[in-house]
């Protein structure tokens, strides 16, 4: 067994030792060019184009495909709002999220310099103080809070619109202020003539009734809303055209609207504190067709109901808002 393993051993050793070594050759370096060959100028072959073919005329098709006319856009209606100068930078974006979200445009007009009727399709007037008692003849029996520059503001700006057809909303003054202008009253402690509870709240506190066969009852239903309150004045006697709309559990008016052309709506409450609240958006929605509707010339009554129809069902969740 040894010398078996002494010569397999071996016979490896003398193997390995006899097998020649390999080595790599080496690639040939690439021959460096020629100097004279760099400043030689290089030639350049044409370019080679391909052969243009022939034009081949196109067979025009005997039915001629035409694309459906495309409407127009229908411009958003942009409304003029009225807010006071102290209290407006905090009750314009309200009004102006709930015009938004109907599909409007609004412009604040705080001073009279800035009013332009031409600009605007319709208008809201917002809440904020009193009424003055020499507007609609008689004197100062109540504590008040007044604005005589609005008042003048306001007073000549719904006479025009008026004039111009321009449908309204009014907004708790704005609601007095166009019972005033088309020859109504007021009553300016209207606590002390109903037995009504006062609240001063932006919330929804009060239950009005709304009555039926009235524009407010087609956008905002029948069933009773609960609505916020922070007037102390309300409407006494109605002013021209003017019918009541809806009134609290003690018979003081809510809500007047005007019977004819244009589309007006006036609430003794404040709709833009509610946009979470579908009944209260309709006003603003209602406002928004109307002005819509003036600009094309249409009925402004028709184009509230077309887009409204009349029983519209109420979801349970904001049934009393």
């Amino acid at each position: 067994m040894g010398a078996l393993g002494r010569h397999r051993g071996a016979g490896r050793g003398s193997h390995h030792a006899e097998r020649p070594l390999r080595r790599l050759a080496r690639s040939p370096q690439p021959d460096r060019p020629c100097p004279a060959c760099l400043d030689r100028p290089r030639q350049r072959h044409p370019a080679r184009r391909r052969p243009r073919r022939p034009a081949q005329k196109r067979k025009r098709s005997s039915v001629t495909a035409t694309e459906p006319p495309q409407k127009p856009r229908r411009k958003r209606p942009t409304i003029g709002v009225t807010v006071s100068r102290h209290s407006g930078w905090r009750i314009f974006p309200l009004i102006w999220l709930n015009l938004a979200l109907a599909g409007a445009r609004a412009l604040r007009w705080d001073d009279a310099a800035d009013i332009d009727l031409e600009r605007v399709d319709g208008i809201v007037i917002g809440g904020g103080d009193d009424i003055a008692p020499s507007l609609y003849g008689t004197e100062i029996v109540a504590r008040v809070t007044l604005d005589p520059a609005r008042d003048r503001m306001e007073q000549s700006l719904l006479a025009e619109a008026l004039q111009r057809n321009l449908p309204i909303l009014g907004i708790c003054r704005g609601a007095q202020m166009l019972n005033v202008v088309l020859g109504g009253t007021l009553h300016q402690n209207a606590f002390g003539v109903y037995s009504s509870r006062k609240y001063s709240t932006i919330l929804p506190r009060r239950t009005v009734s709304v009555r039926r066969d009235t524009h407010l009852a087609h956008i905002a239903g029948t069933a009773p809303m609960r609505v916020n309150a922070l007037h102390s004045q309300a409407v006494n006697r109605l002013g021209r055209d003017l019918r009541i709309a809806a009134t609290d559990e003690a018979g003081m008016v809510q809500a007047v609207e005007r019977t004819s052309e244009p589309f007006a709506i006036g609430v003794q409450w404040h709709p833009e504190h509610l946009f979470y609240a579908r009944r209260q958006r309709r006003l603003f929605r209602a406002l928004t067709r109307a002005a819509t509707a003036h600009a094309d010339g249409r009925d402004q009554r028709d184009g509230v109901a077309s887009d409204m129809p009349a029983h519209q069902p109420v979801s349970a969740a904001f049934r009393d808002l």
